[in-house]
């Protein structure tokens, strides 16, 4: 893999989580971040595939660094709970960096475990729970001269559409799976800001960051396209099939923001022509991500919907 441009530096005294690490992004960031010296805790769904890219990433591993398996469902709130349980207690109750990447995009109407929208669901909701619940331990890993960091992935599909609290589960609207997952990129920047706001008002040394890949011929396109093959899900496709960077081009702006000389609040992505692809540096958000109103009322709303107390 080709390495980053900035340096990563010697990682062997952290402990960073990832999440969706089956494939595509998550698994290349959870190798270079091993390469790197750090131990890596890698989130999968499913045991089996799971397990396949905890022994691929082990299998490159040339140093100090590690790779372990955790389940985590983050479409069933009690897999969230379970896995945080279980990352907080492997760890001491200390975690350097939580990289919430995993994701799902442009199916249909589905729901999760606990009904919710599946991609506000997968996306938003089960993150900003699992961040929550880790909070105690990024908070008592941080140090004001190295803070722990939350990097939450969001996309370029936040430009896609608005946010609409009243139905965040597209119970009245007719659903729009672009739309949905525009929604659901748009809430990752949201609540990366509002999560940002209240850590500066605590002083807690943890940084709130967001970063997305530009287009990146990484899994995500492609499975929503085996879910719903439909022409609309085609053309949306096959532009990521012909203009997309490689994976270890995406993960540049994530790497950046986990590792990297940040402050608090950045959002990063790829600085080519609009922002698909090139070197990893400041991104671009639409005035409704940086609405500190709606950001507040999503954040309340979340903590209502998972039932999960805001920390902090």
């Amino acid at each position: 893999m080709a390495p980053p441009p900035h340096a990563v530096p010697d990682l062997a005294d952290r402990t960073i989580v990832v999440t969706g690490t089956t494939s595509g992004l998550g698994r290349a960031l959870a190798a270079v971040l091993t390469g790197a010296g750090a131990r890596v805790l890698m989130t999968a769904r499913d045991a089996e595939r799971g397990t396949a890219a905890v022994e691929q990433v082990r299998a490159g591993i040339d140093g100090p660094g590690s790779a372990e398996l955790v389940l985590l469902d983050l479409a069933d709130l009690a897999s969230v709970h379970t896995a945080a349980t279980d990352i907080r207690e492997r760890t001491g109750d200390r975690v350097d960096v939580l990289v919430n990447n995993a994701a799902v995009s442009l199916g249909p109407h589905e729901q999760t475990r606990d009904r919710f929208e599946l991609q506000i669901g997968t996306n938003h909701l089960g993150p900003a729970a699992l961040t929550w619940l880790l909070m105690p331990a990024l908070r008592a890993a941080g140090q004001p001269e190295r803070p722990a960091r939350v990097v939450t992935t969001s996309s370029l599909g936040h430009r896609t559409g608005g946010l609409d609290l009243t139905d965040l589960h597209w119970e009245r609207r007719r659903y729009s799976p672009t739309r949905a997952y525009g929604a659901s990129k748009l809430a990752n920047l949201l609540f990366a800001a509002e999560l940002d706001r209240r850590l500066r008002a605590t002083g807690d040394s943890v940084l709130s960051v967001a970063a997305h890949p530009g287009l990146t011929a990484s899994e995500l396109l492609n499975n929503a396209l085996a879910r719903r093959n439909t022409w609309r899900a085609r053309m949306l496709v096959l532009p990521d099939r012909y203009l997309s960077q490689p994976v270890a081009a995406g993960i540049r702006p994530q790497l950046l923001a986990a590792t990297g000389p940040v402050r608090g609040g950045d959002y990063l992505g790829p600085t080519g022509l609009f922002e698909i692809r090139g070197p990893a540096g400041p991104a671009r958000r639409t005035g409704t991500a940086r609405d500190p109103r709606l950001a507040r009322e999503l954040w309340q709303l979340t903590a209502s919907i998972t039932g999960i107390t805001p920390d902090p």
